[in-house]
């Protein structure tokens, strides 16, 4: 490792989750498997990803944890939310994406994890009947109840430092509204107000999370951290934010094949995707206001990426559509269909077929690992606000649409600017010569 200002890994990282649904459960049962070596972390890029330093002769490739400080799995510490009571192993059995052979070897530590009462309003996520549930007068008290909550499980579990991580269903589509979202002293005052229209619940625990000196990362596509209120809070506290909405199966898929079009000079005349899924995320997407917030994620990927202005002949007229269908028979293995319209030499159309058969959580769980280690670790660089190198592993990454900036959808644009990101954090230059 070169000479870093980033402060060592020392002690307990307590990873702190809202929702302990199938992804959450899906995640720590895998991390505390891989620690028994029971299994292996697949799809984690923080334990399989190597990156090159240097070039010529002095180049070599090494593991993200040989050029930069990572917390190790042996020193994770877990604690979640709900709105149902269920400990981590009922939730992981109820759940059913693993196995019961790959659940019952870590069930002792499962079982211990026995999730907190949620901050939550129904309102935001009408088809959750749960009653795990603080009882907060105002959104101010929400954000006091939390705050108690990280402080008391970082006392007693004498972790070093906290992440918290929403891993939860989709809210209800909240517009960006400049008298509350658009500075820090607004939106306090709102949540003081109990202003629960313009204050959903997830903007607690990214608050909450930021007052208590905890990075906080959005899995999902609320609004939550991506307004200037937000933005200005992690400036104040010094803490690195990251969002929104976990890239696990189909913009995956989008974001690494649309540039293949872009890159061949292809044009598009239509993009349409649709997906099923039976789990609870899928049960909470069929309410409409739920899915208005989860479209306007997943349609915001290839506009960035196809781009009417710079080619105007190939992509100034396309149509893009996406469609979730609630199906329990599938559960949480989700399929998700693309037809693609495309068109070549002299206009003549051609078309491409995706057929991707996924397992949700099983995509999602390594996303979280990799996220909530990186964030750490950004942390103690003095990396703070908006982490824009994780856009990686995210559908509608953060940007400041304040000052017209346009996110990064690319994937293997993305890529390079998560590597040089760990690269400058380990004491090397930045590089973008392909490997």
């Amino acid at each position: 490792m070169e000479k870093t200002n980033v402060k060592p890994a020392e002690g307990k990282l307590g990873i702190m989750v809202v929702g302990l649904g199938a992804v959450s459960t899906t995640f720590i049962t895998g991390v505390l498997s891989v620690r028994k070596g029971l299994s292996k972390p697949v799809g984690s890029m923080t334990q399989y990803d190597k990156i090159r330093i240097g070039k010529g002769d002095d180049k070599k490739y090494l593991h993200y944890d040989e050029i930069v400080p990572l917390a190790k799995l042996d020193d994770l510490v877990f604690a979640a939310w709900d709105v149902y009571p269920a400990n981590a192993y009922r939730s992981a059995i109820y759940a059913e994406v693993l196995k019961e052979k790959d659940i019952e070897p870590v069930r002792d530590e499962l079982e211990k994890i026995v999730p907190m009462k949620a901050a939550f309003d129904k309102n935001y996520a009408k088809r959750l009947d749960g009653d795990n549930v603080k009882d907060c007068k105002t959104r101010w008290d929400m954000v006091e109840a939390l705050r108690k909550d990280i402080r008391d499980f970082k006392a007693e579990n004498g972790c070093s430092r906290i992440v918290v991580i929403w891993a939860a269903s989709t809210e209800i589509y909240v517009p960006v509204y400049e008298p509350v979202h658009g500075t820090l002293a607004a939106l306090e005052e709102a949540m003081k107000a109990n202003d629960t229209e313009h204050i959903a619940p997830s903007m607690c625990y990214a608050y909450a999370a930021l007052a208590e000196g905890a990075p906080f990362i959005m899995g999902a596509p609320n609004t939550t951290v991506d307004i200037p209120a937000m933005w200005e809070m992690a400036e104040k506290t010094k803490m690195p934010i990251a969002g929104k909405d976990f890239k696990t199966g189909q913009t995956l898929v989008k974001s690494g094949f649309a540039p293949i079009i872009g890159t061949r000079c292809l044009g598009l005349s239509g993009w349409f995707s649709t997906n099923i899924l039976g789990n609870r995320d899928g049960l909470v997407l069929d309410e409409p206001a739920n899915f208005r917030t989860k479209e306007v994620s997943k349609l915001s990927t290839l506009e960035s990426i196809l781009v009417a202005d710079n080619q105007p002949d190939l992509y100034s007229d396309y149509y893009h559509k996406v469609r979730i269908n609630y199906y329990p028979p599938r559960n949480d293995n989700k399929e998700g269909w693309d037809n693609i319209d495309i068109f070549g030499w002299m206009g003549y159309p051609m078309q491409i077929k995706i057929n991707f058969l996924c397992r949700d959580s099983i995509l999602a769980a390594p996303l979280l690992l990799d996220l909530c280690l990186l964030s750490d670790l950004a942390a103690r660089a003095g990396r703070y606000g908006i982490q824009r190198f994780l856009s990686f592993y995210l559908k509608s990454p953060m940007h400041d649409y304040t000052k017209g900036e346009i996110p990064v959808n690319n994937l293997y644009q993305q890529y390079t600017m998560l590597k040089n990101a760990i690269r400058e954090m380990g004491g090397y230059e930045a590089d973008e010569e392909l490997d």
